[in-house]
């Protein structure tokens, strides 16, 4: 399998491979059937580099930092403080920062929840090592201007948000934005939320995209946003450690021109 390719998060300051992997919903069921250490460890071996959490996702944090036992340098972790609670949000940023061995390297503000609280608190963080870079998310792209104000005041190193071919709110003001500014862009959703696999094109319907690697459809979608240039990572998750494997793969050139990527949309918007 080809390296991954990697681009920079945060203004240089960190390179990442651009294929990460979620948690959400996925490393409890992998730890369910006993297999979130394997899920990791498979992630690592195929060059998956950033691991994302959140206190939102039950508990993935203490899972991840369990499957990173003698790891945890290996890999980005990317965290979230999500709590409207200016003292709930100190604890939470102290939690990750003890089950991640004293750092925690992209602490992200979850759904803007708070921002104006938590942000001085972050940046006394990074200030004192405890975190690397600051970052916020949403997922609604009616909170898309309040995000955007949020990254004009040159406080954050980077946004996550959705972007698939369902999905293209953030090619509006967000992607320019971050472009302008050299903010790092972490993709959510690149798969819908599942929606966007539950009918697979065809191998014929696929075939003009094998000469870019392709070999499934979920590759097909992660590519698809990837080959858009001011995507830093895009985040699948999964519970299944040959997932990850596949994923992985899609994280390497060539990437999709102008055609490769209407074809993809054609065939997302036909499921």
């Amino acid at each position: 399998m080809a390296a991954i390719e990697s681009r920079s998060l945060g203004r240089g300051r960190i390179s990442v491979p651009v294929v990460g992997l979620g948690t959400w919903q996925r490393l409890e069921a992998a730890a369910a059937a006993g297999r979130h250490r394997e899920l990791v460890d498979t992630a690592i071996a195929a060059g998956v580099r950033l691991v994302d959490t959140s206190p939102m996702y039950g508990d993935a944090e203490r899972l991840l930092a369990e499957a990173l036992d003698g790891r945890r340098d290996e890999v980005v972790i990317a965290d979230k403080i999500w709590t409207p609670s200016a003292q709930e949000g100190v604890a939470q940023l102290a939690r990750a920062v003890d089950w991640y061995g004293g750092r925690v390297d992209l602490m992200q503000i979850h759904n803007l929840v708070a921002w104006p609280t938590h942000l001085p608190m972050l940046e006394d963080a990074r200030a004192r090592g405890l975190v690397g870079l600051i970052g916020a998310t949403h997922h609604s792209a009616g909170a898309f201007p309040e995000l955007a104000e949020l990254m004009a005041t040159g406080r954050i190193d980077t946004v996550q948000v959705p972007y698939n071919p369902l999905q293209r709110e953030v090619e509006q003001t967000i992607l320019p934005l971050a472009e302008d500014l050299g903010l790092g862009v972490l993709l959510m959703r690149p798969l819908g939320e599942g929606r966007l696999v539950r009918r697979e094109p065809s191998p014929a319907e696929l075939a003009p995209l094998r000469p870019f690697g392709v070999t499934t459809w979920v590759q097909a979608l992660l590519r698809w946003g990837l080959s858009d240039p001011r995507v830093s990572v895009s985040l699948a998750a999964t519970a299944h450690p040959d997932r990850v494997r596949a994923n992985a793969a899609a994280g390497s050139p060539p990437w999709f021109g102008p055609e490769e990527r209407a074809l993809v949309e054609r065939l997302a918007t036909a499921r």
